[in-house]
C-alpha cells in the first residue's frame, strides 16, 4: 500500500553504500522509519537534514522490512544549522521525537508542537523568543506518551525561571523516556545538555 503525508524529518542515519534510514513524524501516522535509496547523493544530501519539512511517499513491503520511501523538500531549515544557538535547538526537538516516540502511533498534537518549535527557532529574533515553544514541546511529549503532567509554560515566565523549568523537565525526561537505553540514551541526552549549556550563556538583561 501507497502512503503519502506532509512529514517532519527527526533523523536520518546511513544504510549501505548509498542509502539512509529516516525517521519522520506525520499528523496521522505518527513517526515512522523508512528506507530511501540513494540518500546519500548529491540531490538528497540537502534534502535529508533533521527539522526539514518534507512530503514523504511510502510503500510497506514484507514484514520486518522497512517501507521503502521518496522524499521532496518542502521547506528547508539547513540555514539555521550554521547558528550554534539555533542548530542545538533544531538538534534536540528532533532528537526527542526521534528517540522518546513509538512508531505508528498518531500524535497530531505533537506533530504541531514540533513543527511550531521549529519555525520559533528558525524565525523568533534571538532565544528567548523561541525556548518557550521548546519547553512547552517537552511537557507535551511527557504528557502525550504517559510519563508525568508537566505543564504548559506560562507566557510571562521568567528566564530564570524557565531555565529551572528546563532543569527539571530534562530530570524527567531521563528518568522515564531514556532510563534503559544505554549509549543512545548518553548520546540523546548530550544533544540536550549543549542545548542547555548554550542558554545558559545567554545575558536575560539584554
Amino acid at each position: 500500500m501507497l502512503t503519502c503525508a506532509d512529514a517532519l524529518l527527526c533523523a536520518s542515519r546511513a544504510h549501505g553504500e548509498h542509502g539512509a534510514v529516516i525517521r519522520v513524524l506525520t499528523p496521522a501516522h505518527g513517526l515512522i522509519g523508512a528506507y530511501v535509496a540513494g540518500a546519500r547523493g548529491r540531490v538528497l544530501r540537502p534534502v535529508l537534514i533533521p527539522g526539514n519539512t518534507l512530503a514523504v511517499e511510502w510503500r510497506a513491503r514484507g514484514p520486518g522490512q522497512l517501507p521503502a520511501a521518496r522524499v521532496e523538500l518542502q521547506v528547508s531549515r539547513a540555514p539555521w544549522l550554521a547558528e550554534p544557538l539555533p542548530a542545538a535547538g533544531i538538534a534536540w526537538v528532533t532528537a526527542l521525537a526521534a528517540a522518546g516516540l513509538p512508531e505508528g502511533h498518531a500524535y497530531p498534537a505533537l506533530h504541531s508542537a514540533l513543527g511550531a518549535a521549529l519555525d520559533a527557532i528558525c524565525h523568533a529574533p534571538s532565544a528567548r523568543g523561541w525556548i518557550q515553544a521548546v519547553a512547552g514541546y517537552e511537557a507535551l511529549v511527557q504528557r502525550e506518551v504517559g510519563y508525568g503532567t508537566a505543564p504548559t509554560p506560562p507566557v510571562d515566565e521568567s528566564w530564570p525561571d524557565l531555565l529551572a523549568r528546563l532543569d527539571r523537565q530534562g530530570a524527567a525526561l531521563a528518568a522515564h523516556l531514556f532510563d534503559d537505553r544505554g549509549r543512545a540514551r548518553t548520546r540523546i541526552l548530550d544533544t540536550r545538555a549543549l542545548l542547555i549549556e548554550r542558554l545558559r550563556r545567554i545575558d536575560p538583561d539584554r
